[in-house]
């Protein structure tokens, strides 16, 4: 609850604060609406944003999914076989090396104009931090552990089930919280480089009408449910890691 408080306590403050700015700087609507514009934007034009909102959801829901699992696997062929290390790893970096705006116009280029450009988009801008954090944690498994199943002449699949794997969630529930705040921003890039439903295509159609004010609202949206996402994944990643992860304390 105390979480929860706080949070509420910031976004009064945050909105109290952009409230003195357009009152002091006297700034014109078209550059910056008060929270009462946008609000009453985010009422009056409800069934667009809704409409457009559940577009970006289903690209965010969709990329997410499918770069964590590819991602999660990804890492575990890394873990298993030094080849997939010496083939893969340094085609990872590289393409993480890669500035995703530039990747944006490309994927529209050879998906078209639909869900599938975005998806890609999203699940490029996941798959990553993904990887990188599940391999970490399953390179640091306590060597005793596999100093035992060694004793044990368990198989190599049963010692990355049973004992890898556990030891590396708390590093995967890492690299979710992260891949669920990059997913809303990789569907929004798709949308802006071309599409006719999203978030992001609705911010920029506002912003070439001048209708800041439903700009940021939809923006407001994206936000809200960015954080709902976060807020899901990292409650969700806490009950898995209790299960199912050892207690090394």
């Amino acid at each position: 609850m105390s979480g929860v408080r706080n949070g509420v306590v910031s976004a009064l403050v945050g909105i109290g604060a952009w409230w003195l700015v357009v009152i002091l700087a006297g700034l014109p609507p078209f550059i910056l609406p008060a929270p009462d514009r946008v609000a009453r934007a985010l009422w009056t034009s409800r069934e667009t944003i809704a409409e457009n909102a559940v577009v970006t959801l289903v690209e965010v829901l969709a990329g997410l999914v499918l770069g964590a699992v590819l991602g999660a696997l990804t890492a575990i062929q890394l873990a298993l076989f030094p080849l997939a290390r010496t083939l893969i790893r340094p085609m990872l970096v590289f393409f993480q090396a890669v500035p995703v705006f530039a990747l944006a116009p490309i994927l529209t280029l050879w998906l078209g104009y639909g869900i599938w450009s975005k998806l890609a988009m999203a699940l490029l801008i996941i798959f990553f931090p993904v990887t990188s954090a599940f391999y970490d944690g399953l390179t640091r498994t306590p060597q005793g552990y596999l100093d035992l199943a060694r004793v044990m002449e368990a198989r190599p699949w049963a010692v990355m089930l049973r004992v890898r794997i556990p030891n590396a969630l708390p590093a995967l529930a890492s690299g979710l919280r992260l891949a669920a705040v990059y997913a809303p921003i990789g569907a929004v890039i798709g949308e802006w480089v071309g599409a006719s439903k999203g978030l992001g295509y609705l911010m920029l159609l506002s912003n070439g009408r001048a209708q800041t004010d439903v700009m940021f609202a939809a923006l407001f949206v994206l936000a809200a449910m960015t954080v709902l996402l976060h807020t899901a994944v990292d409650r969700g990643s806490r009950a898995i890691t209790a299960r199912y992860a050892p207690d090394h304390g």
